[in-house]
């Protein structure tokens, strides 16, 4: 008589395996991580020019502004993180410290990928999987948020520097303002009738082998103005922040400038930054580039200049990913996205 396996030991298997590719995923992260750490730190030119460029400015009088930047990186990532609670409670309600969590690994899994595409999966992490479309469409609209703000105080910027720096004619800035006062003004028309990308997203070729994006793009339609509003001033304010973050580092590596002159530099980087979009590597060499053409006006000191902006990247991103990587570690990855289920 053959004896039958008994049902708790014939998931053994299957759970082993699970657990194997759940530890391969992590370990993927974490070395992707690494190595990213590697190439922008360890093996990134100029590094020891910047490391003495800090020690310098650690000597001086100037610590206050580097403590203001570092305790400005939580505040940064809570308005984010309000931000996109806000998004997401239409079909999810998550207490603050879960959806914080879910923001620190949307950036662990950012800074690998291009054009931080990553951080849409990093924060699905912390959702129920039934919710995982709906976590990427509300990330949509927050980004989407960002980035009308990102241009708006960019555009503002660029015209307080080009007119005060630059030299460029006033006709010329005058034309630049006001064709990007109409670009702006469709994109927040598109914001608040957010709705209207329902059947715009069903015409996308191919859309229809992502059944379950297309119908959970339906949450559009339960967004209300106050909610897109509300939103929306979370950008404003977490824009506010980092770019004092910016201009505090700025002061600590001692450029002397002014606040007005250094936001309005702050805003025309960003504005470039955002304009063209690149992977995480190259993005951090375009921000530099710009940073020493911007910053070239009120200092020589080119090492200085470059170790601000590298070490905002530092404070802003690679703490919090060290973060976002130590939570995931604790995720099972695979029952966060739904191929796995409990036993």
């Amino acid at each position: 008589m053959q004896m039958s396996t008994p049902k708790s030991i014939s998931f053994i298997g299957p759970l082993l395996k699970n657990r194997d590719f759940n530890f391969l995923i992590k370990l993927l992260i974490a070395a992707l991580v690494i190595w990213v750490l590697y190439k922008q730190i360890l093996a990134k030119e100029g590094i020891e020019e910047m490391w003495q460029s800090f020690l310098f400015s650690l000597s001086n009088a100037n610590l206050h502004w580097l403590w203001l930047t570092v305790l400005l990186m939580p505040l940064n990532w809570a308005l984010e993180t309000l931000k996109w609670q806000q998004l997401i409670k239409q079909f999810e309600v998550l207490p603050f410290w879960k959806t914080y969590q879910a923001i620190l690994t949307g950036i662990t899994c950012s800074i690998f990928t291009p054009n931080r595409i990553g951080e849409y999966g990093g924060r699905v992490l912390m959702v129920q999987p039934e919710n995982n479309w709906k976590a990427v469409i509300a990330t949509l609209v927050g980004n989407f948020s960002q980035l009308l703000v990102l241009l708006s105080m960019g555009i503002l910027g660029f015209v307080f520097f080009a007119k005060n720096y630059l030299g460029i004619e006033v006709m010329i800035i005058q034309g630049l303002f006001m064709t990007s006062l109409v670009g702006i003004g469709i994109g927040l028309f598109c914001y608040f009738n957010i709705s209207l990308m329902i059947p715009l997203a069903r015409k996308i070729p191919f859309i229809h082998y992502l059944k379950r994006f297309v119908k959970d793009v339906k949450v559009l339609e339960h967004y209300q103005a106050k909610d897109l509003a509300t939103a929306l001033l979370y950008s404003f304010l977490r824009y506010s922040v980092y770019s004092l973050q910016y201009y505090c580092i700025l002061r600590f590596f001692g450029i002397d400038i002014t606040l007005l002159a250094g936001l309005a530099g702050i805003a025309t980087i960003y504005l470039v930054q955002t304009s063209i979009p690149l992977p995480p590597l190259f993005d951090l060499i375009l921000r530099g580039e710009m940073a020493l053409f911007i910053f070239s006006f009120f200092s020589t000191n080119e090492v200085s200049i470059l170790s601000a902006t590298f070490g905002l990247w530092i404070i802003n991103l690679i703490i919090p990913a060290f973060i976002g990587t130590m939570l995931i570690m604790n995720i099972n990855v695979l029952k966060s996205f739904g191929y796995e289920n409990e036993v």
